[in-house]
């Protein structure tokens, strides 16, 4: 039977005749429609998916070398544009819309040899941290149905989790992809902003959203980071910069060893005690292990979520004013007097609670009046976290962080508390908002029964050292 471990293990599988790429997926076909009811998936390219297959089998029997991603099974966050395939965002305003290209990252993935398994469900507009905002109803955790997956991007999460497909592709605009990873028990990786095209990201904050990675791994992680990194005539926000073999370095020992951790961070009264002790015993053994680990002050922690908040409303309220029900998308029925009408109708009807309530917070602080005491202060404030974090890394190498306040919760807890909700990202917030690449690497098990990980964070474009560090860690805690 047919066993996913890592892609290096597939590949040597592949080359020696004991898998083949059909099989491959076949397997996680099965897998994804036998979890149906964890609702992680929103389509499945079945057929499209074994045609693919059938020709890179073919590949291999004509003795062609193996692409870097040969074979690999990768699914979609319905926010990422795949030709000619459905692309909603998880919402009623975006209902039978068909992408007309395809995202940077697909045309890499697919030119590397992946193969796109489908489309996964998430929070409407990547706007949550639990996936209970879809317009296709809650993505459920695979370890416990009962409590959420994280968000937004959890049906990715749930996928690679429950084994239904290799890796998945979200995005990750204030934890979207490094807290549903924690909350699922896997890897999740967030580059540094610019290090990956969003060309075909549907929008939710600009100056914040990168596609991230899910995987079960973080060498799995590093190459495909390898493939779908790098410049982009189609992106005018990504980096020049070269591309590092992260696949060829990831495993090799770091000499970043001076370690720095935000002491309010780990003495803030919304972590859970067991997350505390988990990663102070971590922090012990590290230092046993030869690295310095120090702890820092940070006592702008407070003012993170909601200057994330507030800028980040301000960016979707402008990016999906876009979507008016003229163009394309859901149109509404309703008497449409003039266009004004229309443009109200199609939005109210279209657009989920809490895509609402962020687009006229976003309004709010954009509106006159109230410009210069809310968006310009939180741009302040966003200037004073870069400047700070320019001074972390030239005294430490990296930063550890718990990736969230508590494991992952039950579905319908935080939904009538918006602070709740919005205080899980405390510990994710300050990444996007600075712009530097962090990842969530699972080490850690509740007396709930539920994994959590540890948050790593380094200075932008240092996602080798990230890589190395994050493997020297997991080896410390074997």
């Amino acid at each position: 039977m047919f066993r996913f471990t890592t892609i290096k293990d597939y590949h040597n599988n592949l080359q020696s005749g004991q898998t083949t790429v059909v099989e491959a997926v076949r397997f996680f076909v099965e897998a994804a429609k036998g979890g149906a009811s964890l609702n992680a998936w929103l389509t499945i390219y079945e057929d499209e998916a074994l045609q693919a297959a059938k020709k890179l089998d073919e590949q291999i029997r004509a003795g062609q070398p193996l692409l870097p991603l040969h074979g690999v099974v990768v699914g979609l966050k319905d926010v990422i544009a795949y030709k000619n395939h459905p692309l909603s965002a998880a919402s009623k305003i975006l209902e039978n819309f068909h992408s007309i290209f395809d995202a940077t990252v697909v045309e890499k993935l697919q030119a590397a040899g992946a193969i796109i398994l489908g489309r996964q469900n998430c929070d409407e507009f990547a706007m949550g941290s639990s996936n209970e905002n879809s317009a296709f109803g809650p993505v459920k955790n695979g370890i416990d149905p009962t409590r959420v997956p994280g968000g937004s991007s959890g049906g990715s999460a749930v996928a690679v989790q429950m084994n239904h497909c290799m890796i998945s592709l979200g995005s990750d605009t204030g934890g979207s992809v490094r807290q549903p990873a924690d909350f699922c028990g896997i890897v999740g990786l967030k580059p540094s902003y610019g290090r990956i095209s969003r060309y075909g990201l549907i929008a939710y904050a600009s100056s914040f959203d990168q596609i991230g990675i899910f995987a079960k791994s973080v060498a799995d992680a590093a190459l495909v980071l390898e493939i779908i990194a790098g410049p982009d005539d189609f992106d005018s926000t990504v980096s020049e910069l070269p591309v590092p073999a992260y696949s060829a370095v990831a495993n090799e020992p770091t000499s970043k060893k001076r370690i720095a951790y935000f002491k309010e961070a780990l003495e803030h009264p919304s972590l859970d005690p067991e997350i505390k002790a988990a990663i102070d015993a971590t922090i012990a053994n590290m230092r046993k292990a030869g690295y310095t680990v120090d702890a820092v002050s940070f006592d702008m922690l407070d003012m993170v979520v909601p200057t994330y908040y507030v800028l980040t409303t301000a960016e979707a309220s402008s990016n999906l004013s876009r979507y008016d029900g003229v163009k394309f998308g859901h149109r509404s029925s309703a008497d449409n007097n003039d266009l004004t009408a229309l443009y109200k109708n199609a939005r109210s009807e279209g657009f989920g609670k809490e895509v609402k309530r962020r687009i006229m917070l976003g309004t709010f602080v954009l509106s006159a009046g109230y410009f210069d005491a809310y968006f310009t202060k939180a741009q302040q404030i966003r200037k004073l976290l870069v400047d700070g974090s320019v001074q972390l890394f030239k005294n430490y190498d990296a930063v550890l962080l718990p990736t969230v306040p508590s494991p992952a919760f039950l579905i319908g807890d935080h939904t009538k508390d918006s602070v709740a909700m919005f205080l899980a990202d405390i510990y994710t917030v300050y990444a996007n908002l600075v712009g530097i690449p962090a990842i969530s690497i699972p080490l850690y098990q509740h007396s709930l029964g539920l994994p959590f990980g540890l948050q790593i964070m380094c200075a932008p474009f240092e996602e080798t050292a990230l890589l190395q560090l994050s493997t020297a860690i997991q080896k410390i805690h074997e």
